[in-house]
């Protein structure tokens, strides 16, 4: 089974993506950490990402798809979660195609819908585990009393810079822009699921379950 999950920074795909790798054995295709795996793999393909980013310059939708392939072909596992890709029209029909080539489909796009003014209050209060990522909020869920990570037992929290409400609202503005015709692309052929991105964590994830079973 292969998905999609769309939403805007915060929504909260992430932590998402982390529980259907765990309960369904599906692998998360992260395009930042697909990049960063590449550059230090040594291969022609992640010799070309190195040398792109050494100039600066944005990796093309054709390397992020060449290593979309790569990662296709030596599937294993329950599928594949798309998280981040695509994030343009041009890239959904370059992942639609490669799929039909590499003998797969997409199963269901997962749209987690968000209220802005909540999304906001809700990040401003994030903060993550410096070792294994895990999610903290201070409304939420607090960082616990002895301060250690209730996943990995770290003691190292931060919260990314970006993460104000002037930062947050022009990333939102981005998304809105560039990848919110997606929405519309996938709701035409009939592919778009929609959920709650604001729910606890526990009953989104049971509305996505739902949609996948």
């Amino acid at each position: 089974m292969n998905i999609i999950l769309l939403g805007p920074p915060g929504a909260g795909k992430g932590t998402q993506a982390r529980r259907l790798v765990e309960e369904r054995d599906m692998v998360q295709l992260s395009t930042g950490d697909m990049l960063r795996e590449a550059k230090d793999s040594g291969t022609d393909m992640g010799k070309r990402v190195a040398d792109v980013m050494a100039r600066g310059e944005l990796v093309t939708d054709e390397i992020v798809i060449g290593l979309i392939r790569e990662k296709l072909e030596g599937a294993k596992g329950g599928g594949f979660i798309f998280d981040g890709f695509p994030r343009t029209l041009a890239q959904a029909d370059a992942l639609g195609e490669l799929l039909s080539e590499e003998g797969q489909s997409l199963d269901a796009v997962i749209e987690m819908r968000v209220d802005d003014d909540t999304l906001v209050s809700r990040i401003t209060a994030r903060s993550t585990c410096g070792n294994c990522g895990e999610v903290y909020n201070d409304q939420t869920k607090p960082i616990p009393a002895d301060g250690r990570c209730t996943s990995c037992g770290g003691t190292e929290f931060k919260r990314r810079a970006d993460d104000n409400e002037d930062s947050l609202r022009t990333r939102l503005m981005a998304y809105y822009k560039q990848t919110s015709p997606l929405i519309g692309y996938y709701h035409a052929k009939g592919q778009l699921r929609a959920v709650d991105g604001l729910g606890e964590i526990d009953d989104v994830a049971a509305e996505i379950a739902a949609i996948l079973d």
